[in-house]
């Protein structure tokens, strides 16, 4: 799959996804256990705008971690969203980007990126209801992605990624990346 169209896609549906919280769903537990919608919303929100910033070679000036968004959440994550997908599509992947811990090779920050945007696309889909946007073939491009990028040393107790999860050899893929992410689908 191409690269920008993967991209375009998986922010596109987390954005929708993004829009879709209602009020009264902010408060509601996510798979991604450490956050509720809330908290996961403004994790997202904030990190877009570190990758933003990366793709572009800036260095994100600010805490992702304490970003808190505003009145329109989906607006903010898709600004964002539109601004990354240009820098990629400007810039290519074969070059470094600089993200929080300093430069890293451009394919592997965008790895990341989708990595993060689809999986956290599904957390928030579960936590609400919505229906799981992601086609198979976004879900099979960023698993095969993950697979190549995630090294076990990033993985366990107080690090970014759980174990991998176990599920049947015929769930879909989107569940099995959830699944190689440590989420329990």
């Amino acid at each position: 799959m191409n690269e920008i169209a993967l991209l375009t896609g998986i922010l596109a549906k987390t954005g929708d996804i993004i829009a879709a919280v209602g009020d009264d769903q902010w408060e509601l537990p996510t798979p991604c256990t450490e956050f509720d919608v809330r908290a996961l919303t403004n994790h997202i929100t904030g990190w877009i705008q570190v990758f933003d910033a990366g793709c572009h070679g800036r260095t994100f000036e600010g805490d992702a971690s304490a970003y808190q968004f505003g009145s329109d959440p989906a607006e903010e994550f898709r600004a964002s969203a539109r601004s990354l997908t240009a820098g990629w599509q400007e810039y290519g992947l074969d070059r470094p980007a600089r993200i929080m811990s300093g430069e890293m090779p451009g394919e592997m920050v965008f790895n990341m990126t989708v990595m993060e945007y689809l999986v956290h696309g599904w957390d928030l889909a579960v936590a609400t209801g919505w229906e799981i946007p992601f086609t198979e073939d976004e879900s099979s491009d960023t698993l095969a992605r993950a697979q190549r990028t995630l090294p076990p040393e990033y993985r366990g107790p107080n690090m970014a990624f759980g174990e991998i999860v176990t599920v049947d050899t015929d769930a879909s893929t989107t569940t099995r990346l959830a699944a190689f992410l440590g989420r329990q689908p």
